[in-house]
């Protein structure tokens, strides 16, 4: 198993699916982990609740973070993110429907390293994904674990 890997924040069985299939599309060697809700993902990230014991040292390389999530949104994942030193500097690439600009602009104020609509159309959300995945898994460079201030 790789120490890199792509953390999945999605509600929606169907975008989930077409999701892990555009990431897999590219034989992209990363393990993809699928939380379903807000709460969900904060808990995987901090050790807590089902995932006590986790190895929380162990971050994501990228979060794939839906908006329109229940339990808590994804605004209030990233407001979370952000001000834990430990997740601070995970890149976090919002992967939602919404095309309003309060959601674009809150995530982004909210430190957001990327916003993309998720494409209704299947062959460009295939793409769309794909094209995520290879940017932020094979040309980004991540911040050190440790990064320095």
């Amino acid at each position: 198993m790789t120490d890199r890997y792509i953390l999945l924040v999605e509600d929606n069985p169907d975008d989930e699916e077409l999701t892990l299939l555009s990431l897999r599309k590219n034989n992209l060697s990363h393990e993809i982990i699928v939380v379903r809700d807000g709460v969900e993902a904060i808990e995987f990230l901090s050790g807590q609740g089902q995932y006590a014991g986790r190895d929380t040292s162990r971050l994501p390389t990228v979060i794939l973070l839906d908006l329109k999530l229940p339990k808590l949104d994804g605004l209030g994942v990233l407001r979370r993110l952000r001000a834990d030193e430990r997740t601070r500097m995970l890149p976090v690439v919002v992967l939602t429907s919404s095309s309003q600009d309060a959601d674009v602009i809150a995530s982004y104020n909210l430190g957001a390293n990327s916003y993309v609509r998720k494409p209704v159309e299947f062959g460009a959300f295939v793409d769309a994904v794909s094209n995520l995945g290879m940017y932020w898994l094979m040309l980004n460079r991540p911040p050190p674990l440790r990064a320095i201030p």
